[in-house]
Formats: structure tokens, sequence, C-alpha cells
């Protein structure tokens, strides 16, 4: 199929050290190798799951996941910051911030779906810079730094790089589950009637596909940053595109839509379609 070409969407973030990228680049392999050991220990094996404050679930292979990749991250390059879901902030003050999401999809992880996936993010002075998606069952693994044509690894083949696909009728659309779209539900369906049709759940993994090329269209609500910020690096550099649902850049005062587009035309229909 006709692919975008790679490593050609904006980059705020384009001044970050070339030195120091090439150093997270080592650490952030490192991190989700340690991560993905945790998630496969624990997979399947009918792991409770307590309830969170907002109602989401989290299960001790989330804990143990992100203070491996702390670990990891804070003996290497003690200089950065770190914001993890699970554990909160630590080091606000510095420049390069590692924002971490151990099991992102862990309703799918506690009912054995292997479409979760582990969300390696790093920002620099609030840009996202780097980004690695990882699917520690089926061993697939995105690469996205700013700048750059994003990595794929994968035993069931497929290469980076999105969907030529100008028409909101030839997309294929996605978005986790209608549940998270909350009343903004008939604008999600304006658009969903505009596409060729519509699938549901993925978590990360959907926008993985989308960097391979496999959906176009991805929106959805009430993410956290942890939740967007290694998404960014990777479908960018797949030649994709990710804002906010009115097509402005995402930023950590962003109120939680998403949408990603995997042909940087679909945006402003896409975007108008979410405007109602």
């Amino acid at each position: 199929m006709p692919t975008q070409p790679p490593g050609t969407a904006p980059a705020p973030g384009a001044a970050a050290d070339p030195a120091i990228l090439a150093a997270a680049i080592t650490v952030a392999n490192a991190a989700a190798d340690a991560a993905g050991a945790i998630a496969r220990a624990y997979f399947r094996t009918r792991i409770p799951a307590d309830l969170k404050p907002d109602q989401s679930p989290v299960t001790r292979a989330d804990r143990e996941a992100e203070q491996a990749m702390r670990a990891i991250i804070t003996a290497a390059l003690p200089e950065h910051g770190i914001l993890g879901e699970e554990f909160g902030l630590e080091r606000a003050e510095k420049p390069w911030r590692w924002v971490l999401d151990p099991i992102d999809g862990t309703r799918a992880f506690i009912t054995g779906r292997p479409v979760f996936g582990t969300l390696i993010g790093l920002l620099h002075h609030g840009h996202p810079v780097l980004g690695v998606i990882d699917q520690p069952v089926t061993g697939e693994r995105w690469l996205g730094v700013t700048g750059q044509p994003t990595r794929f690894t994968g035993r069931f083949g497929g290469a980076a790089g999105t969907r030529i696909c100008p028409r909101l009728a030839d997309a294929e659309l996605s978005a986790t589950s209608p549940d998270m779209l909350g009343s903004a539900l008939p604008r999600f369906q304006v658009l969903a009637k505009a596409t060729r049709r519509v699938t549901w759940g993925g978590d990360c993994y959907a926008y993985g596909l989308l960097a391979l090329g496999h959906i176009d269209i991805i929106a959805e609500r009430d993410l956290k940053i942890w939740d967007w910020a290694a998404l960014l690096p990777v479908i960018e550099g797949a030649g994709g595109r990710v804002t906010d649902w009115a097509g402005a850049p995402l930023t950590a005062a962003s109120a939680g839509d998403v949408l990603a587009v995997g042909d940087p035309t679909l945006l402003p229909a896409a975007s108008a379609a979410l405007r109602g």
C-alpha cells in the first residue's frame, strides 16, 4: 500500500542535544525490555486488580513495571525528571522529563488480550522528542525520535509508514471505547458516519497500527499526558499527525482529546467533523 514519507512532520523539539537523544534511545529500549519482562511474567495469570480513585484498574504488574523503568532511567540519566502514571513526578525542575505508562490498556491486560502496551515518552522543555510503544507479548516495538523516521520491529511483519488516504470516505476510524467519549459521542458519530468503518478497542496498540498504515484516524478523549506523549514521535515519524480535536498541538495543558491521522491531509476534515 502507498505510504507517507516518514520523518517529515513538524518537530518542535528538534533542538534537543543529539548526544542526549542517542543515550536516551538506549535507555528507552532497556526500560521497555525490563517492563516487558514483568508484563509477560504476569500475563494470563489471573492477576488481581485494584481500583484507583478514577475507577480505572491497576495491578501489581503496572507498579512493578514502572518501578523497574524508573530505576533504569535514574541510574543512567539521573539529571532527568520522571513522570509516571502510578508513582507521579520526581525532579520536576529538569528540562528533560520521561513520561511512563507501564501498562497502557490494563483492562486488556487483565482480560488476557495482547493489545495493551508499555508507553515510554521523553519530553524536552515540554515537547515530546522520543516515544516507544512496546507490545511485550507479540514482540512488537515502535521507536519514534524527533526528526527521524520511526523504527518498527516485530515478528509478524509490517513496516513503519502511514497510509496515503486523503478522503474521509476511505478512512478506517478507531477508538478504544465509546465510554471514553462521554458527552462528545455525538460528535464522534459525525466523524464515524463520514468514514468507511469504525473499529473499537486497542488502546496504544491501535496507534502503532496507524503508524504501520492499517488505521487512518483515531479519535479519543480523556487521555492523560502519559497516554499520548510517547505516541506523538512514533506517529509523526511515520508520516502522520497528532493533535487535539480542534487540530491544535498537544501540551501538558491540553484537555485530553486526541486526534491522530495517518495522512495529514485528513486532519482538517476530521477536526471539522469532531467540532460537529
